[in-house]
């Protein structure tokens, strides 16, 4: 039987020759250390020890990407080395253990003195990782409890962040779902805090959407912040499935791994995955974790509906990264696990013709926050005008040309100008 491996893609920066940097990495996160020991025999190496398998080099630099990186002795004026690497890491090192997994493609590796720069690009996972779940309901179950069958789903997050009563967030909800809107989140700050305890405004918000559907047949799916120790979790996923919720929402760097894949195990709901704190892990170009790696691996985990930022955001991610994001999580994982990418983040009327045209998809969440609810019309207007952009965008109508019938969108565009 072949023998099977977890492939990773690194982009590396060292001062020691590239091909004594790429062995350190991958004997340090395999069968080796900084010595060889006892036990550790030609025969346990040759089945054990990550292989690396291509080394691509690419520029250099005369100043080092980051602090406390060691140069080979006798060098005075060192050069630094740009790389890209592969490594091979034999399957039978970890299983399929996602924890494992992590600790051995992005654990201590980050910490060698060979390195001025590591970044982990790309996950390639053999078949044998087909036992993780993956998402339970994805694109197409959401869709089905949405009943938007077609177009992205048009979705808010309640604002102000946090303040707000659970009275007062089903209010916001009650006006939002008449406005035909289809998904509304907590903020991720906002989960079961004093001010608004977790049951109570499950209890207002779903009374709410609740008679919202059985006078229109609409559902609007409100994902809940459940965000919380792993008992917890438990809990409040059934408080939401006991009154009618459709959806549950966490912060996945805060709660981790262990915490989303124990919650999916008995998650009846879709789980909306909030990256917060994705900045940490990969805002430097020479450290971290690149999207194509990191969302591969919370699709494993079940992860239904994932943030990929927007468009000339509000934060520091560039267009370009935000796209490929958007099509990683719409390409098959093993031939399926897919994931809904989940927009956001500065978003108005003005970004749907380009994200349609870049991506080419609308299996999408677009939320918009204040490019929604600060709408001159109220948060109602603000929902349509974004809906019309949309429809402008998937139709190839210019923005411009198709307010001249839609007040809504017009307001929006006098108000939202880039």
């Amino acid at each position: 039987m072949a023998r099977e491996f977890v492939r990773a893609t690194y982009r590396i920066e060292t001062a020691f020759p590239l091909d004594r940097a790429a062995a350190a990495l991958a004997g340090e996160q395999s069968s080796g250390t900084f010595v060889r020991v006892h036990g550790e025999t030609d025969e346990l190496r040759d089945r054990h020890l990550a292989k690396v398998e291509r080394l691509t080099p690419l520029d250099e630099s005369p100043t080092p990407s980051l602090p406390g990186a060691a140069v080979p002795k006798g060098v005075t004026n060192p050069v630094y080395r740009r790389a890209e690497l592969v490594v091979a890491f034999p399957l039978e090192n970890m299983g399929t253990n996602l924890p494992t997994v992590l600790a051995t493609v992005a654990g201590n590796l980050f910490e060698l003195r060979e390195f001025s720069g590591l970044k982990l690009l790309d996950l390639d996972f053999p078949e044998a990782f087909r036992v993780h779940p993956g998402p339970q309901f994805g694109v197409a179950g959401t869709r089905r409890l949405t009943g938007v069958a077609s177009g992205p789903m048009v979705g808010t997050i309640v604002k102000p962040s946090v303040g707000l009563t659970p009275g007062q967030t089903a209010d916001l909800v009650r006006t939002l779902a008449e406005a035909g809107i289809d998904f509304v989140k907590d903020d991720e700050l906002q989960a079961d805090s004093p001010h608004s305890p977790l049951e109570d405004r499950v209890k207002a918000v779903m009374r709410v959407v609740n008679a919202h559907a059985d006078r229109t047949g609409k559902k609007v799916m409100v994902a809940f912040n459940i965000s919380d120790d792993v008992d917890a979790m438990r809990r409040h996923h059934d408080t939401v499935l006991a009154h009618g919720g459709t959806c549950v929402m966490v912060s996945l760097n805060h709660v981790g791994l262990a915490g989303v894949m124990k919650l999916r195990q008995s998650s009846e709901l879709p789980i909306h995955g909030h990256r917060n704190g994705w900045g940490m892990l990969t805002r430097s170009p020479a450290l971290g974790v690149e999207f194509a790696a990191y969302q591969k691996v919370w699709r494993l985990a079940g992860v239904d509906h994932l943030h990929v930022n927007g468009l000339r955001n509000k934060f520091w991610e560039p267009d370009e990264s935000v796209v490929r994001s958007i099509k990683a999580c719409l390409s098959p994982l093993l031939g399926g696990y897919g994931t809904m990418p989940v927009v956001a983040s500065g978003q108005t009327v003005r970004q749907p013709p380009d994200t349609y045209r870049l991506t080419g998809s609308a299996d999408l969440m677009y939320l918009a926050g204040g490019g929604m609810m600060a709408h001159s019309g109220g948060p109602a207007a603000g929902c349509r005008a974004i809906r019309q952009a949309w429809d402008a965008a998937v139709a190839g109508v210019p923005l411009d040309e198709h307010a001249k019938g839609h007040p809504e969108l017009r307001a929006a565009l006098e108000a939202y100008r880039e």
